[in-house]
C-alpha cells in the first residue's frame, strides 16, 4: 500500500515532467513558425520605438488633416475665378450747364469676367454707359476705358464691341491673348440654398471676394425696368465697383453676372445678379450678328 502511494505521488508526476519536457524541445527544435514566436519572449519590443512609431503615424494623419481643411472650398473657389476677372475704369467728361465751357473729367469703375484668351470680356452695360444729363449737368459717353487683369497694373484699352441697355450687358474687347477664360457653369440648374461668391473690384478694392448662397431665384426689381426679371438673388456682399463680375458655384463657375444690390435702411444681404445663360445667349448672339444688339447709347464695334 506504501510502495503504491509512493507511486503515485512521487514517481509518475516526475516521469511526466520529463516526458513533456523532451515533447517540448522537440516541438522548439522541429516547428521554425513556433521558434520564432518562444524566441521573441527573450527578445521583447522596443517599446520606445513602438512609442516613435504611434507617434509618427499619428502626426501623419494631423498634417494630412490640416492639410485638407485648409483647402476650404473658399479659397479653391477664389484660386480659380480670381485671374479670370478683371478690374474695368471708364473715363467721361461731365460738363456744368451753370458755367459755360466748364468741362470735368471723371471716373467710373467696375468689373467684368474673361469669356476668350483672346480678350473678349463681359461685364454691365451701366458700368461703361456713363451718358446722363439733369438740369444742372451733363455728363458724355466714355472718352475711355480701361481694363486691369488679376494682379497686373498695366492698363489696358477697350473698345467696345457691343452692349444692350435692356438687359444691362456690354462685350468688351482688349489687345491681350494667353489670358484665363472663366468657366461657364448653366444658371438653368442653380438650386436656392447653394454656395455663392461674388468677385470683383468694389469700391476700389481689386480682386475681392465675398461668399453667400443663392438666396433666390426669377426675382423681378421693380425699380429697375432695364434689367432682365429673371434675375438671382444672394446674400453675398454686391458693392458699387462689383457690377460685372462674376457670382460662381462652388465648382468655381460663373453662374451670373453682378448687377445691383438693395441699399436701404434697415436692408442686408440682398443682391442680384444676371443669370449666366441670358448673359452668353447675349455673347454668342452678338458674335454672330455684331449689329443686332438694341443699344441706344453706345456705339457698336465690329470683331
Amino acid at each position: 500500500m506504501g510502495s503504491n502511494n509512493f507511486k503515485r505521488s512521487v514517481l509518475i508526476p516526475f516521469l511526466s515532467g520529463i516526458i513533456g519536457a523532451v515533447v517540448v524541445l522537440a516541438v522548439y527544435l522541429n516547428i521554425p513558425g513556433l521558434n520564432k514566436n518562444i524566441a521573441s519572449i527573450n527578445n521583447p519590443i522596443d517599446t520606445n520605438n513602438a512609442l516613435a512609431i504611434t507617434t509618427s503615424s499619428v502626426a501623419d494623419n494631423q498634417t494630412n488633416y490640416t492639410a485638407v481643411s485648409d483647402l476650404d472650398i473658399g479659397s479653391v473657389v477664389a484660386q480659380k475665378i480670381l485671374p479670370s476677372v478683371v478690374g474695368i475704369t471708364v473715363e467721361y467728361q461731365v460738363s456744368s450747364f451753370f458755367r459755360s465751357g466748364m468741362t470735368t473729367t471723371a471716373t467710373a469703375s467696375g468689373s467684368g469676367i474673361i469669356l476668350t484668351s483672346n480678350g473678349y470680356i463681359l461685364t454691365n452695360n451701366h458700368v461703361i454707359d456713363t451718358s446722363s444729363s439733369s438740369n444742372f449737368y451733363q455728363v458724355s459717353e466714355a472718352s475711355k476705358i480701361s481694363v486691369y487683369l488679376y494682379n497686373d497694373s498695366t492698363p489696358y484699352d477697350a473698345t467696345i464691341v457691343g452692349a444692350d441697355t435692356t438687359a444691362d450687358l456690354a462685350i468688351l474687347k482688349i489687345d491681350k491673348t494667353g489670358l484665363t477664360p472663366a468657366e461657364i457653369g448653366n444658371s438653368d440648374n442653380l438650386k436656392i440654398g447653394q454656395f455663392a461668391m461674388a468677385v470683383g473690384n468694389p469700391l476700389g478694392f481689386s480682386s475681392s471676394v465675398s461668399t453667400g448662397s443663392i438666396s433666390a431665384l426669377n426675382r423681378k426689381v421693380d425699380d429697375s425696368p432695364e434689367t432682365q426679371d429673371n434675375l438671382i438673388q444672394t446674400d453675398a456682399a454686391i458693392n458699387s465697383g462689383n457690377s460685372g463680375g462674376a457670382l460662381v458655384n462652388s465648382q468655381g463657375q460663373v453662374i451670373g453676372v453682378n448687377c445691383m444690390k438693395v441699399s436701404s435702411v434697415g436692408v442686408e444681404g440682398i443682391s442680384f445678379a444676371i443669370p449666366i445663360n441670358t448673359c452668353m445667349d447675349f455673347y454668342n448672339n452678338l458674335m454672330k450678328n455684331p449689329s443686332s444688339t438694341n443699344n441706344t447709347n453706345t456705339t457698336n464695334t465690329t470683331k
